[in-house]
């Protein structure tokens, strides 16, 4: 399913990001994961995690769902961390910062482990993806 990408801070987010507790479950559970409309979320069959995909194909991040009226039908929300980070792409179109909202990504459902943070890192930075 093709959607739009909206990413930013949540209020756990920020406070377990700046209390140094990256490398938590509890971060985990807050960052990994990506927000769906109801309306996307069954037409995708109520998936438990998905993968996401950037509109280039060359990189992509499990993560897990969150059923939620926040968003509306064909966007996606995840909180500004290390998995969206994957797939945002870092060409800044010059003006300095990254496309963070309406990034163009493709979302499926997927039964792939959702990686801790380190192991993000590791896979992604250090190993390749």
């Amino acid at each position: 399913m093709e959607v739009l990408l909206i990413t930013g801070s949540t209020i756990d987010e920020g406070r377990l990001a700046k209390g140094g507790d990256k490398l938590t479950d509890e971060y985990l559970r807050e960052c990994a994961v990506c927000w769906i409309s109801p309306v996307d979320f069954v037409s995708l069959c109520s998936p438990e995690k998905v993968k996401v995909t950037s509109r280039d194909r060359r990189h992509s991040v499990s993560v897990y769902t969150k059923c939620t009226d926040s968003v509306r039908p064909g966007h996606v929300f995840m909180p500004r961390a290390i998995w969206s980070n994957v797939i945002i792409d870092p060409d800044t179109l010059s003006t300095g910062s990254p496309l963070y909202k309406g990034a163009p990504v493709s979302i499926e459902p997927t039964e792939e482990e959702v990686l801790s943070a380190e192991d993000v890192v590791l896979k992604v930075y250090v190993g390749g993806q």
